[in-house]
């Protein structure tokens, strides 16, 4: 490859990851052989306010505009990676671009991080872009998971090596790795918390939410999910509140990609807190007095999490709700210390990054890059490497969050 020699990059790193890392997470490991995108919220944290500041505040329209506050690349071909991630509208993405720069900026290697602002011409565009730099890795996290194949083919036609972020795209064999948080695991922890903080006896009501139809991740959560709660839907302890089309499959405990997809076509927020917190309020009208007083609530990501809980506080009916989350955004994290939010799953984008520019590295070094499981994209066992999670409460959350450096202390009152 056309690149400068680093010495000792890989080292330094791996030591990276292992400084950063947030410990052993839970889940079995499942391979999905479904399609697409994650996640969406406010931003009302004085971080994410930061942190926002050092993103360029240019028309997300265009790929040349969505470009980060690093140093713009020439197109002389001296950049080595390209990143894309889906929007910095969201605070996730905006702290996976900050350990993106951080890390490969560290390491010493040439990259530019581009948004697609939830558009996939934008994305492609902005591969296109990227190419064009004279890229030869690129790293993307898809806006949509079936059209980002067109973008990733063009990328392997110009001999870039292609990395999945997050996102498995899917329908190609333009794919060489994926790098991924156990999305499996991540439903199955979110299902058993509920279970494991139900209030006792029989019909307790159940809402279920999830992410974007489009959404291979959406599909993996909730599978996971239902995965753990559907026995307990099945014996009658749990009653489906908001979901015919659940409540016409509560027998069945493996469903398959058009079952999965009924439901959730019924039950998603499409990642967007205004989605969610209309269609919470909609159950909510249309609900009996029986599917309110103790509930559960199963809410895909902190920022719909939050929306959902919101709409269900403020119901005189509803006398206490448990609800889960993931992401643990810095406002999800009050949100569980004030006691509004039960849960969130933390998923360390510094590790994630950090798997993310070892297998860059390992790639330009000619090497082969560390996997440990596969991932199924509907053409090619894609190589895979999961990155732990980690359920977070209000009584641990300081010891992996703020004692782990991750956030700090200062930035949340109640603690």
């Amino acid at each position: 490859m056309k690149r400068k020699v680093l010495s000792l990059v890989l080292a330094g790193v791996m030591a990276l990851g292992l400084l950063t890392g947030c410990g052993a997470g839970g889940g079995a490991e499942k391979a999905s052989d479904t399609a697409a995108a994650t996640e969406t919220q406010t931003k009302t944290s004085a971080e994410t306010a930061a942190t926002e500041a050092a993103v360029s505040e240019e028309d997300t329209t265009s790929a040349d505009e969505n470009t980060t506050a690093a140093d713009e690349q020439e197109s002389d071909g001296d950049l080595q990676v390209g990143i894309v991630l889906p929007t910095k509208d969201e605070p996730r993405w905006l702290q996976d671009q900050k350990q993106f720069e951080t890390i490969l900026g560290d390491a010493g290697f040439t990259n530019q991080v581009l948004f697609s602002q939830g558009s996939s011409a934008t994305e492609k565009t902005n591969v296109e872009t990227l190419i064009s730099q004279g890229i030869d890795v690129l790293i993307i996290c898809a806006q949509d998971a079936s059209a980002a194949a067109a973008s990733v083919e063009e990328a392997k036609a110009a001999g870039v090596t292609v990395i999945a972020y997050d996102r498995l795209i899917t329908g190609t064999d333009a794919v060489d790795y994926y790098v991924t948080f156990n999305s499996f695991a991540v439903g199955e922890a979110q299902g058993q918390y509920l279970i494991d903080n139900a209030p006792e006896g029989k019909d307790i009501p159940l809402y279920l939410y999830a992410g974007a139809a489009t959404d291979n991740n959406a599909f993996i959560f909730f599978e996971g999910a239902w995965s753990v709660l559907q026995p307990k839907i099945a014996d009658g302890t749990f009653k489906i509140a908001n979901s015919q089309e659940a409540e016409g499959l509560k027998d069945k405990a493996d469903l398959s990609r058009d079952e999965l997809g009924k439901i959730i076509g019924q039950v998603t927020t499409d990642w967007d807190f205004n989605v969610a917190k209309s269609k919470a309020e909609a159950n909510l009208t249309s609900a009996s007095a029986e599917a309110k007083g103790d509930v559960l609530i199963l809410a895909p990501n902190d920022g719909t999490s939050r929306s959902i809980a919101d709409v269900f506080a403020t119901d005189k009916e509803v006398t206490n709700y448990v609800i889960t989350g993931q992401d643990s955004e810095q406002a999800s994290i009050q949100y569980i210390i004030d006691g509004k939010q039960s849960m969130t799953v933390f998923k360390d984008t510094r590790t994630l990054a950090a798997d993310s520019v070892e297998m860059a590295v390992a790639i330009l070094k000619g090497e082969t890059p560390v996997t440990d499981v596969n991932y199924n994209n509907e053409v090619k066992d894609v190589p895979a490497k999961e990155t732990p999670i980690v359920v977070v409460t209000k009584e641990n959350l300081k010891e992996v969050l703020i004692d782990s450096g991750y956030y700090a202390e200062a930035e949340f009152t109640g603690l």
